[in-house]
């Protein structure tokens, strides 16, 4: 179990960092500030584009923040 724990750990971390980059910037994490989604099938194949549902389509850290379960 010590790898499994190890690599959950490591993902846990690396998401931190991002977090604290993205509020450094002041963008929301999920879309990087752009604040469209998409829907993907495979690398070649594209849907339609949605407002981001972390950020609600604003791009800005402030407002994903108050929507997301992410505590500091």
């Amino acid at each position: 179990m010590g790898v499994f724990n190890r690599f959950s750990e490591w993902r846990n971390e690396r998401y931190k960092k991002k977090v604290t980059e993205m509020q450094s910037k002041g963008l929301c994490p999920d879309c990087r500030g752009s604040g469209l989604s998409m829907w993907t099938l495979n690398e070649f194949v594209h849907t339609n584009f949605y407002d981001c549902p972390g950020c609600n389509g604003s791009g800005l850290f402030t407002d994903w923040e108050d929507t997301s379960e992410y505590n500091h």
